[in-house]
């Protein structure tokens, strides 16, 4: 997918687009075009899950944070009719996050859009994080029941994000299905490992001419740099954050890293030579004796 690309605003010009939110680094203003999910703009890139925190108190500390704009939600686990204040959605206010219910713990195509529905039933819109396992202990996505699934919430309407394998081949049928952005898995989900096989997601990223968000895998800041460094347009992560031995400090490291790779990536990184290449220039130099 073609990037609009970092633009550099000189000091005190207005904002390049009217919907980025510029960060100022000394006397240079900085402007990242945002990243548009159907009728979303997102300013911050990084995607932060709900899940497996040790608190309701430590995860609404460390998606603050984290700076995140969009949360996601297992449509599973909400519990509706329950007392004022208990429920996970009083923890996430409509007027901060937008939220991204997914179907996560679905193994079949029938029951993740059964799923989603059930998401936008009760009110949380039409964006979609579409999973559709496969396998129980790996939950690599199932690429034919996952291709299904799309299919049919595009034709219903559904912003569909849908997790997928890192296959190039599959991300180009999903996106030729009508999904708003293809995720595929850096690694197996909760596993920790980073971005596995980088060549695979790089070729995605040259073929897609929609959003990329590496979802899944992530383990530490690290890895999040390394996503954004190849060019994602979106990080989205959870156990990373939520199982780490201080949640809300792993969070505040995964925002600087999203923003590090991000303004990397927008850079551009120097080609790599077999050999040195000396900083200061060798013509004019003082002779030696």
């Amino acid at each position: 997918m073609a990037e609009p690309g970092g633009q550099r605003a000189k000091p005190g010009a207005a904002p390049l687009c009217p919907h980025a939110r510029p960060r100022t680094i000394g006397a240079v203003t900085l402007v990242d075009p945002p990243l548009i999910l159907g009728p979303h703009r997102f300013s911050s890139r990084l995607f932060l899950g709900t899940g497996k925190y040790p608190s309701m108190e430590s995860m609404v500390e460390a998606l603050a944070v984290s700076g995140t704009q969009c949360v996601t939600v297992a449509v599973r686990r909400l519990q509706i009719g329950v007392p004022q204040g208990k429920s996970l959605l009083d923890y996430l206010p409509r007027d901060r996050y937008v939220l991204l219910p997914n179907t996560a713990g679905c193994f079949d195509a029938e029951h993740a859009v059964r799923t989603a529905r059930l998401g936008r039933e009760l009110g949380i819109g039409d964006l979609v994080k579409l999973e559709v396992l496969g396998d129980p202990d790996t939950l690599l996505p199932d690429p034919l029941g996952t291709l299904e699934a799309a299919k049919t919430l595009v034709k219903e309407g559904f912003v569909v994000l849908c997790y997928t394998s890192d296959d190039p081949v599959l991300a180009k049928r999903l996106e030729d299905a009508g999904v708003t952005a293809v995720m595929p898995a850096g690694a197996p989900i909760g596993s920790g490992q980073g971005i596995l096989n980088p060549n695979n997601i790089r070729i995605i990223l040259e073929r897609a001419k929609v959003p990329v968000i590496v979802d899944a895998g992530v383990g530490t800041a690290s890895d999040v740099a390394v996503a954004f460094e190849l060019g994602a347009h979106g990080v989205l992560l959870n156990t990373g954050v939520a199982l780490a031995k201080d949640p809300v400090r792993m969070a505040r490291a995964m925002r600087a890293a999203a923003e590090a790779g991000r303004d990397a990536f927008l850079a551009g990184r120097i080609g790599k030579k077999l050999y040195a290449s000396a900083s200061s220039p060798t013509a004019g130099v003082i002779a030696g004796e």
